[in-house]
């Protein structure tokens, strides 16, 4: 695949996903708004720790970009993998200063060279920044005066925007279509499967676009993904994710309840939980979180506070279609009030925390 790829967004599915195509060959320029998320990425890949202070030899060609434009000015495909409707607008439309912040450098590799080769030799932190790359999470966080300069003057016509993003499908057809004036295709490709997914490439892909799209950003989804479903038209990836996470919503939920009653009723709940996992109540909740609920920690797979916007557009979808969801709207009821609690940031799973307040 001839391509260069730009990857803006490396949260907790982004990083992963970013780091996986990578280690499969693809040349990236990363951005991330909080640029220390750039830095883990380099971490998981092996050629820097913040304990040794040093990058190992290397073969990859890695980039980073202070701004959404640099990023994705020399990209023919763009990846976004933000956080809501607001962030991508930001990105892709937002109007910043037309100066031109620090040129990209590579991560690693000899001199400065922008693409990284196969002889880089070893380097410490001070190399490493002096290429373009932090050297210190204390020095990652952008300040607040530097806003992200916009990536849209800077798409040249016949890049492809692959959008990872969970937004409102109306956002993805307005992007799409305010793209399309700039001779920029774009695809929305929400995902689904967890932190686990992202990091094993297992994901679901959720494709809405036209298929010829889908067929140029078919190989780099492949790394991504293990299942890569064309939905429709652009906005159809979306409207599928919205259906996913009320199946996230509802199935969380009712682990969550089982578990408490299980406890309440003083069974013993890991022999339980192993025997319903093979039988009719088995789910992917059940999987994989209900130990989590158990012990009452929640390590990130996905922010509840991110879930409960993701219901937000389901509910929105399905009152434009004229539905009720009775179930989902009470577990959207139940994320406010922990949200209003102070465990937005906690994984989806914190649901259980509803009933540990009796």
């Amino acid at each position: 695949m001839n391509e260069r790829i730009a990857f803006i967004g490396l949260g907790a599915l982004g990083a992963p996903m970013a780091t996986n195509l990578i280690r499969a060959g693809f040349p990236l320029t990363l951005h991330n708004r909080s640029r220390g998320r750039e830095f883990l990425v380099l971490e998981a890949l092996g050629l820097a720790t913040a304990a040794s202070g040093h990058a190992t030899p290397c073969a990859l060609e890695i980039r980073r970009a202070s701004s959404p434009a640099e990023a994705v000015r020399e990209a023919s495909i763009v990846c976004l993998c933000l956080s809501d409707d607001a962030a991508v607008e930001q990105v892709l439309l937002v109007s910043g200063a037309d100066a031109t912040e620090p040129g990209m450098a590579a991560l690693a590799g000899s001199g400065l060279n922008p693409a990284m080769d196969s002889g880089c030799a070893r380097q410490d932190v001070a190399e490493i920044g002096e290429l373009g790359f932090p050297t210190d999470r204390t020095e990652l966080e952008i300040t607040e005066n530097k806003r992200p300069l916009t990536a849209l003057p800077q798409l040249r016509p016949g890049t492809l925007v692959i959008d990872f993003s969970t937004i409102a499908p109306a956002t993805s057809r307005a992007l799409a279509g305010r793209l399309s004036e700039r001779e920029v295709a774009y695809i929305d490709a929400p995902v689904t499967g967890g932190t686990e997914g992202a990091q094993a490439g297992t994901l679901s892909v959720l494709v809405g676009g036209a298929i010829e799209h889908l067929a140029r950003a078919r190989p780099l989804l492949e790394v991504v993904g293990g299942t890569i479903t064309h939905i429709g038209p652009v906005g159809s990836g979306q409207e599928a994710k919205a259906v996913n996470q009320v199946l996230v919503a509802g199935s969380y939920a009712a682990v969550a309840e089982a578990v408490a009653l299980g406890q309440r009723l003083g069974l013993p709940m890991e022999q339980l939980l192993h025997a319903l996992k093979s039988g009719a109540a088995g789910s992917w909740a059940l999987e994989h979180r209900s130990a989590n609920m158990l012990t009452g920690t929640f390590p990130l797979g996905f922010k509840l506070a991110l879930h409960h916007k993701d219901l937000a557009i389901a509910l929105e979808a399905a009152a434009a279609a004229s539905l009720k969801l009775p179930v989902t709207e009470r577990v959207a009821a139940i994320e406010r009030e922990l949200m209003a609690s102070g465990f937005g940031d906690d994984d989806v799973s914190a649901l259980a925390r509803y009933y540990l307040r009796d």
